[in-house]
């Protein structure tokens, strides 16, 4: 029997906060200041201007193929799957991309050489459910990793849920709906740590 961890992407594997600072600076011509290095939004850490109509079109161009194919990795998460694929769990990445960049996703963790094979995109429909629900009930991994709290609802108590509670600053990662998740970490590699002690 296969002994599968489902991992969310941005925020557990993959640093989204910084490819969006170098997409900012292509767009602008500069890279933004840092403006607060605790925030878990994007939009809250770098000053940068709230875009909208034309302009936020414009800069929405900007997340193509090359951008999801160029996200760089979250300090330790490379190593932190290689210890686990190196104890026998297939990790497969489940993340509420649009399913037309999933070949760029997958390209992008192999390029940093992450042990992952299978790249599942669900979109990022709002609902009761988590848009990964289905697919984490599909594949049945015995742990479920992601840094977004909302993204937890649905998914069945026979996975392991484990989030990441980064960026303190405007989490969503706060409420009553903590005390359902299995496990709190820092980070992947905390995860990593504490998964294999329990094994």
């Amino acid at each position: 029997m296969t002994k599968i961890i489902a991992l969310d992407c941005d925020g557990v594997l993959l640093d989204y906060n910084l490819a969006y600072a170098k997409a900012w600076g292509r767009f602008s011509g500069a890279h933004p200041a840092e403006r607060d290095p605790k925030a878990y939004w994007h939009i809250d850490r770098w000053d940068v201007e709230r875009l909208a109509g034309e302009r936020l079109a414009q800069f929405r161009v900007l997340f193509d193929e090359d951008f999801w194919t160029s996200v760089p990795p979250i300090a330790g998460a490379v190593e932190a799957c290689l210890r686990l694929h190196d104890h026998g769990f297939e990790l497969v990445c489940v993340s509420a991309i649009d399913e037309h960049f999933v070949g760029a996703r997958l390209k992008n963790l192999r390029d940093h050489g992450f042990p992952i094979e299978r790249v599942f995109g669900t979109g990022n429909q709002p609902g009761q459910q988590s848009p990964k629900a289905q697919v984490i009930d599909k594949i049945k991994p015995l742990a479920f990793v992601d840094d977004y709290l909302p993204y937890m609802r649905g998914i069945r108590s026979e996975t392991h849920t484990a989030l990441i509670l980064r960026g303190p600053n405007g989490s969503p990662n706060i409420g009553p709906g903590l005390s359902a998740v299995s496990s709190t970490h820092a980070d992947l590699a905390a995860f990593s740590e504490w998964w294999l002690a329990q094994a």
